[in-house]
C-alpha cells in the first residue's frame, strides 16, 4: 500500500534532476566550453579597470517546480508521428523536460531514431518497389519479425524513406503528417535540442535509449560505441549533460557506466519477461527478480533511475482492473533509485479499465481519465513519467 512519507524524500530528489538539467541547459548548443556569463578580459596596452567596477550582469539561474519531470515519449507521439523532429520539437513546446530518443544501427553503423529496427509499420518502405526484396524474418530476443529492418539498408537508403504513424487504428488524426518527414539520426536530434535550447532559454534534456544490445553485438553492429562516441564528441558525457542513457539490458549499462558519467536509467519489462543480456548468459532471473530489494539494490550499483512498466507499480488484472499498489516505488527509493514509469497515453486502451470512457462502441481514439491516472502514481512519488501527450502530463504534475 501506498505510505504518504514518500513524497517529501521524492521532491528533494526531483529538485536535485531538475538543477543537473538546468546546468545542462545553461551549456546551450553542446556544452561549449565559451562562458556565457562576465566581462572579457581587456585587450593588450588598455588600462586597467577601476577597483570597484560595475558588477557585469549574470544570467538567471534556470529555475523550475519540484514537480515530477515529464520526459515525451518518443517526442509527443500522440500527436505526431513517433521519432521524428516534429514530434520531439513539438514535445519541446509543449514543455517536457527531455524526449526519449530510441536508437537502432544502420547496416553501415549510423545511428537512427526508431523504436525498433522493424520498419514495415512506422515508414512508407513496403510502399517502396525498390526495396520490395529487402523484405525478409528475422528472430531478434527470441521474437520473430517479419518486414524490413534498418541493418540491411545504408544511411542513404533510410534516408529517402519517411515516417508514418505506427497505430493509426488509435491515432488516426497522426496519419495527416504521414509521408511528410523524414527518419533522422541522432546528431539530428541533438542539433534539435540545441537550437530550442538557445530559442527557449531552459534547459532540454535527452534520453537515448539502446535497443537490443545483445542482438545488435551479435551482428557487428553494437549501437554502444556509436553513442558514447556522439556524447563524448558532442560534449553531452558528463553527469550534469542533460543525458540520461536508457536500456531493458543489464550488461551494457554495468559497461557504460565505466565509459560515460551521464546517469543511467534501467529499464525493467513485463512481469515474467527476461533480459535479453541475461537470456544469453544463461542467468534465469526475470523482471520480477530485478525489482526485488536485493534486485534493485544491485542495480543502484550502476544506475541512477529505475524505469518500470506501469504495470509493476500498479498491476493490472486479468480484465484490466487496476489493483493496489505495489512497493516498488518505496523499494527502489530506498535503494536510491529515481523512478521513471511507461508508458502514459491518453486513450481508452492505455489506461485501466476503470478510467476508460464512452463506453465498447466508443472510438478508439476515445481519450478516457488519463488525469486520474496520473494523480495515483504521483501520489505514489514516482520522481518523472514517460508521456506520449506532455502536455497532458504537464498539466496534471502541475495541479
Amino acid at each position: 500500500m501506498y505510505t504518504p512519507g514518500w513524497v517529501p524524500s521524492a521532491l528533494s530528489r526531483r529538485s536535485a534532476l531538475w538543477g543537473g538539467l538546468a546546468a545542462a541547459g545553461a551549456l546551450a548548443a553542446g556544452c561549449s566550453n565559451t562562458p556565457v556569463t562576465g566581462p572579457a578580459p581587456p585587450p593588450t596596452g588598455t588600462p586597467a579597470p577601476s577597483p570597484t567596477p560595475t558588477p557585469a550582469p549574470t544570467a538567471p539561474a534556470p529555475t523550475g517546480p519540484p514537480r515530477v519531470l515529464v520526459v515525451g515519449h518518443r517526442g509527443a507521439s500522440g500527436y505526431r508521428p513517433e521519432h521524428t523532429l516534429a514530434a520531439y520539437e513539438l514535445a519541446i513546446r509543449m514543455g517536457a523536460d527531455a524526449v526519449d530518443v530510441d536508437l537502432v544501427p544502420t547496416r553501415d553503423g549510423a545511428l537512427v531514431a526508431r523504436h525498433e529496427p522493424e520498419i514495415g509499420g512506422t515508414t512508407d518502405v513496403a510502399e517502396r518497389p525498390e526495396f520490395a526484396s529487402r523484405r525478409t524474418t528475422k528472430q531478434i530476443d527470441g521474437t520473430t519479425y517479419t518486414g524490413w529492418f534498418t541493418t540491411d539498408f545504408t544511411l542513404a537508403e533510410m534516408r529517402t524513406l519517411r515516417a508514418k504513424e505506427r497505430i493509426p487504428q488509435t491515432r488516426p488524426h497522426n496519419t495527416l503528417y504521414d509521408g511528410r518527414f523524414p527518419l533522422v539520426t541522432f546528431d539530428e536530434v541533438l542539433d534539435l535540442l540545441d537550437r530550442l535550447v538557445l530559442e527557449l532559454r531552459r534547459p532540454v534534456g535527452v534520453l537515448p535509449e539502446v535497443k537490443h544490445s545483445t542482438y545488435f553485438a551479435s551482428l557487428g553492429l553494437p549501437v554502444e560505441p556509436g553513442l558514447v562516441e556522439t556524447l563524448r564528441r558532442r560534449g553531452r558525457d558528463g553527469a550534469d549533460s542533460g543525458v540520461i542513457i536508457q536500456s531493458f539490458e543489464t550488461a551494457n549499462l554495468r559497461a557504460l557506466r565505466t565509459q560515460v558519467a551521464c546517469p543511467l536509467l534501467q529499464l525493467v519489462d513485463a512481469a515474467g519477461t527476461r533480459p535479453a543480456d541475461l537470456v544469453a548468459a544463461g542467468d534465469p532471473r526475470t523482471s520480477e527478480a530485478l525489482v526485488t530489494p536485493q534486485g534493485l539494490r544491485e542495480i543502484a550499483g550502476y544506475a541512477t533511475w529505475l524505469g518500470p512498466t506501469k504495470e509493476l507499480i500498479i498491476p493490472l488484472g486479468p480484465d484490466d482492473a487496476a489493483g493496489a499498489p505495489t512497493f516498488l516505488v518505496r523499494d527502489a527509493q530506498a535503494a536510491n533509485l529515481r523512478v521513471m514509469p511507461y508508458t502514459f497515453r491518453n486513450e481508452n486502451e492505455f489506461l485501466p479499465a476503470g478510467r476508460r470512457r464512452g463506453g465498447p462502441a466508443a472510438p478508439a481514439d476515445t481519450y478516457g481519465d488519463a488525469f486520474g491516472e496520473y494523480r495515483q502514481y504521483v501520489a505514489l512519488g514516482v520522481d518523472a513519467v514517460f508521456s506520449d501527450d506532455p502536455d497532458t502530463a504537464l498539466a496534471a504534475v502541475t495541479t
